[in-house]
């Protein structure tokens, strides 16, 4: 059981879908003036907070990833596309695997206490973690499992503004509008995207009666939907200088948008209904791409421009 097994056993490669937007995010929350203060301050730049927000996503991410391989162990070892995962090939054990969830559970929880004196991750970081890991059971009872995965990621913006914002959003609840489209355009985003990669075992969950899109209207219709998430998605990005002013997204966010935009249509032509051996690249290195660009392009113009 060396380190290669468990970064493979929650894909850790992946981070990169959701950790860009809670730094995003980060940044977006640091360039914002405090409404609560008449001068127009901005919050205090701690390393700390940057420390905690990482250890928090990766940790939260972890047990996340760890829980859904444990629940999963049975299902992946009947499905030949997932049957040499580390739990079903015998690499890890079962109790190692719980173990390791369990102490990145409790990693996260503790990381939290590095935002003090601001309180709220502490208070929220139980229930985000449960609504996490309830993740890995939604499939069982609703094909609405991917926009639950989707919501899921996109707790991370909302999580690091709050981390670094702190009180502001509590007595200033408009102060969330922010965070609160970028969110959802990741949910969007991620929703998508999970579909166009459950494609892949569309035959199996019908069989095996677990619930996804491309279960329940096929591949071609699962396609359709996953494009409109990700209509939806460019859209909710498209209004994001314009409803965050204060945040100093503007020309450039915009004008980044055609590249993604590109991007996604990229994404959708790669993969079609009679033609699923590219999904692996439509899922990792396009949807990498995609957050790396929105991170640069958010930061510069948020910082420099």
């Amino acid at each position: 059981m060396n380190l290669s097994h468990w970064l493979g056993l929650i894909r850790f490669s992946h981070t990169v879908f959701a950790l860009p937007f809670a730094a995003l995010a980060t940044v977006m929350a640091l360039a914002t003036p405090l409404a609560s203060d008449v001068s127009g301050a901005r919050p205090s730049f701690r390393w700390q907070d940057m420390l905690g927000i990482l250890l928090c996503m990766v940790f939260a991410r972890s047990a996340a990833m760890a829980f859904n391989r444990l629940v999963d162990h049975n299902i992946d070892a009947r499905n030949p596309r997932t049957e040499k995962r580390h739990l079903p090939a015998g690499v890890l054990s079962r109790s190692s695997v719980w173990a390791f969830t369990i102490g990145c559970s409790l990693a996260f929880v503790a990381s939290t206490a590095l935002f003090l004196p601001n309180r709220l991750p502490l208070y929220a970081s139980v229930p985000v973690l449960m609504f996490l890991c309830g993740y890995s059971l939604a499939k069982r009872f609703t094909a609405a499992a991917h926009l639950w995965l989707g919501v899921a990621l996109s707790l991370s913006p909302i999580c690091a503004w709050v981390a670094i914002r702190g009180v502001e959003v509590t007595s200033s609840p408009s102060d969330l509008v922010a965070p609160l489209i970028l969110a959802a355009a990741v949910a969007a985003w991620v929703a998508g995207f999970d579909i166009i990669y459950a494609c892949q075992d569309a035959t199996f969950d019908a069989e095996a009666g677990l619930h996804s899109i491309p279960a329940k209207f096929g591949i071609a219709g699962a396609l359709k939907i996953a494009a409109a998430f990700h209509v939806v998605m460019l859209g909710l990005l498209g209004l994001l200088p314009t409803f965050a002013q204060n945040t100093g997204l503007g020309v450039l966010f915009w004008g980044v948008l055609v590249v993604v935009s590109a991007m996604v249509l990229w994404q959708h032509w790669l993969v079609r209904p009679d033609d699923l051996n590219r999904v692996n690249q439509a899922f990792f290195n396009t949807n990498a791409a995609i957050s790396l660009t929105l991170l640069v392009a958010g930061t510069l113009d948020c910082l420099w421009l």
